[in-house]
């Protein structure tokens, strides 16, 4: 396993975590190698469905040999966080801010990304010590609300998450994103249901194209 350090800056680097929620358990090491053949380096398994950890496992141990870094999301509570961790989970994401979620990840070593929208909800991740800050739903308040929240909190790492596209991720790495989170943006559903894994791959390059394109400028 990397290290704290090495993990975030993995994720950063990726420029996008892919969110893979409510895939099937016998195709989710399928669909996490193809998203990760398209470019993505950083992958996410909600923890909120059956056999979460179990999913999260079954990809750590198909991208073993690759340098992709492998989290979960979703995880609302400092137990669920040890559950995950416990099946391999190198970074763990939250819709909301948990100083216990927070605090369990400090303690294993694993990257915590809580979910904020307001200032207050920013400082109390920051203060739990959050190695970034889920900015969630990003598109509920749009990309001008990075700035807004840097502003008195300072160069803060926010990757906002929901609704972010190829239309519009250019917009969000252009107020100060770090990196963005996607979900169906990136993961094609509808390849997954057809078992079209070389689908899969091209719309995850699609947008990591959009991503390269945007951090290039």
């Amino acid at each position: 396993m990397a290290n704290e350090t090495d993990v975030r800056d993995r994720i950063i680097d990726s420029g996008v975590v892919a969110v893979l929620r409510s895939i099937d358990e016998a195709q989710i090491a399928s669909v996490a190698r193809a998203i990760h053949e398209a470019g993505v380096t950083a992958i996410e398994v909600t923890a909120d469905g059956k056999r979460a950890s179990d999913k999260i496992a079954a990809v750590d141990r198909e991208l073993a040999d690759t340098d992709a870094v492998v989290g979960a999301g979703t995880v609302l509570d400092a137990p669920t966080a040890q559950s995950v961790i416990d099946a391999g989970a190198e970074f763990v994401l939250a819709p909301d801010c948990n100083p216990e979620m927070i605090r369990t990840c400090n303690r294993q070593g694993v990257v915590s990304v809580p979910g904020v929208m307001t200032p207050t909800e920013a400082v109390t991740g920051m203060e739990a010590g959050a190695d970034m800050l889920k900015m969630f739903p990003a598109t509920t308040v749009g990309p001008d609300h990075i700035g807004a929240l840097q502003g008195p909190l300072g160069d803060v790492d926010i990757m906002p998450t929901g609704g972010i596209s190829p239309e519009n991720v250019d917009d969000f790495f252009e107020a100060g994103a770090v990196a963005v989170g996607a979900g169906s943006a990136i993961v094609d559903y509808d390849a997954i249901e057809a078992d079209d894994m070389g689908q899969v791959r091209e719309t995850a390059a699609s947008f990591v194209e959009a991503v390269e394109s945007a951090r290039s400028r």
